[in-house]
């Protein structure tokens, strides 16, 4: 697969939109651009060996693990645990200072591992959205409940809310899951004082919509199209830019002929009215289950000597897209996966080349697997060197296509898979630090089990994440060397974080196995049914002595 990438000349990078943390870890990406790099120095690649356990919280809700993004603010962090209950805790000692109970209905059912991945802080209060398909906002002070919308009937459209909201202005954002059900999806936001819908954007155009005619029929209704993770905003565009995920059924296509828009898209919406800006579509007509859903990367660079404000998403199919996040325009595309047979390329239009759609009723070998080329845990970018930090699995399946109907809010996959080795090798994942406009592999560090915890990136010269037996661990940025670990009990899923008390850097991160992709690394590795779940908060520091 040769990258378009290679087509565009980078040259220096410019000044960048701000994205780096401080003191204040206070979005689910670090900062609007979801760069998940902090500036904090504190920590470094020269005494990170030093670093130790300075607390640690367990919330006693373990079922899916820990898979959430702690935010901190002024000394306060708020986490929410699997099933929507949320903690406010002393960031220095580990203190509770309070705690909100969510009340699943009685009888209740979480859709197969899909479980609460963080919060949203601002404006006095504390939101989230729930496994059953509210949003919720509480006082930031208390944990008091304020207010409480429901979306949609959780039980109706087999979808829920996982991702953390996001924050723009007085509005209050959330996507929906219900990609693998026969469900419409949609992005929603809420005024932030009243819980009033604000607007809706419909990830599927209804009748009469631009768009609506790349849907066969009236598959448009339940064509899948979740927006499941969280969203990025550009405040001097006055843009927020979230992902869609695949169409639905997954892995049958004949009863929704067309591009079926705008599933497997990074769509730009105007933050105050959820008006369609621009779109770009990655995976037309996807029938694999490669959701366009990941974090989108704001960087700015210089691209054939002119300046860009660009967007970079790596998709669950392995293949990174950068756009201009101005006008959607593509830039590059290129893969970050060596197992990778779904196509063979994308053009210097980002066009996909040479597709291998998998026929009704034979098993086809599809690499990577269901679980992606990479999972929805975010990467790391580092402006000042202009580096992205990915992690990139190496897996694939046995698909075998079947026709299906959908039954509103019910599994539409069309389909089942099988887990398969590559061909020639095991299984396995690695960290790679790559240039972003080209997909240049810098270095690259091997794991034997999937990586599937977030990055982290600080200006002290150091990469984070953690793995599925239980190693939280740091490499050098300039080298993938490994540095440091601490072996915290549990498997690895969610986002790690750092941060500063009163001149004290900690680094965070969640430990708690669990998830549907977690299961299904037994496929491949038999003894990964004895990796550890939990949910416990590990916090590190320096000794004082050494700060």
């Amino acid at each position: 697969m040769k990258p378009a990438a290679a087509l565009f000349l980078a040259l220096p990078l410019l000044a960048q939109p701000s994205g780096a943390t401080r003191e204040n870890w206070p979005h689910y990406g670090g900062q609007y651009s979801a760069w998940r790099y902090s500036a904090l120095t504190q920590v470094n690649a020269g005494n990170v060996r030093s670093l130790t356990p300075a607390w640690a919280f367990q919330t006693g809700d373990i079922e899916g693990g820990l898979q959430a993004t702690p935010i901190v603010v002024d000394g306060v962090m708020y986490l929410s645990t699997s099933r929507n209950h949320i903690y406010a805790i002393d960031a220095a000692t580990g203190r509770q200072l309070w705690k909100y109970t969510y009340q699943l209905p009685k009888g209740f059912t979480i859709f197969y591992g899909i479980f609460n991945r963080g919060v949203a802080v601002g404006h006095g209060k504390v939101f989230i959205g729930t496994l059953d398909n509210n949003v919720v906002a509480v006082d930031q002070k208390t944990g008091r409940e304020l207010w409480r919308v429901n979306v949609e009937d959780a039980n109706q459209c087999g979808c829920n809310i996982t991702g953390a909201p996001l924050l723009v202005k007085d509005k209050v954002v959330v996507g929906t899951t219900g990609g693998d059900s026969a469900h419409r999806g949609y992005i929603v936001a809420f005024n932030v004082n009243t819980g009033r819908q604000a607007w809706r954007f419909y990830t599927i155009p209804g009748p009469g919509e631009k768009g609506n005619e790349t849907w066969a029929g009236d598959s448009w209704k339940y064509g899948g199209g979740s927006s499941w993770m969280t969203g990025s905003y550009d405040p001097e565009l006055d843009l927020i830019y979230w992902s869609v995920g695949n169409p639905a059924a997954d892995f049958y296509g004949g009863s929704r002929k067309g591009a079926n828009l705008y599933t497997d898209s990074v769509v730009a919406l105007e933050a105050d009215t959820g008006k369609l800006k621009w779109y770009f579509q990655q995976i037309p007509h996807d029938v694999w289950d490669f959701d366009t859903a990941y974090e989108n990367i704001l960087f700015d660079a210089n691209v054939r000597g002119q300046s860009r404000k660009l967007l970079l998403n790596i998709n669950k199919g392995g293949v990174a897209f950068v756009n201009d996040r101005a006008t959607g325009e593509f830039v590059a595309g290129y893969p970050i996966v060596k197992h990778i047979n779904w196509i063979k390329g994308v053009d210097a239009k980002g066009n996909l080349v040479g597709r291998n759609e998998p026929p009704v009723g034979k098993p086809t070998l599809i690499c990577p697997a269901i679980g992606g080329g990479r999972q929805w845990n975010q990467a790391a970018y580092v402006p000042t060197t202009g580096t992205v930090f990915t992690t990139a699995l190496e897996w694939c399946q046995d698909v075998t296509v079947q026709v299906e109907s959908p039954m509103e809010g019910k599994t539409f996959f069309g389909g089942s898979f099988t887990m398969r080795h590559p061909p020639g090798e095991q299984a396995y994942s690695h960290l790679d630090a790559i240039d972003p406009l080209t997909g240049k592999v810098q270095w690259s560090y091997p794991a034997k089990y999937p990586l599937l915890a977030s990055v982290l990136a600080t200006a002290g010269g150091l990469v984070f994440t953690g793995d599925p037996e239980g190693y939280f661990f740091a490499l050098d940025q300039r080298t993938g060397q490994k540095l440091w670990q601490f072996q915290t009990g549990a498997g690895h899923r969610g986002s790690s974080i750092t941060y500063s008390v009163r001149g004290r850097q900690y680094v965070a991160t969640p430990s708690g196995w669990g998830s549907a992709v977690a299961g299904l690394l037994p496929q491949l590795w038999p003894e990964a049914e004895n990796f550890r779940g939990g949910s416990t908060l590990w916090v590190f520091a320096l000794p004082e002595a050494r700060q």
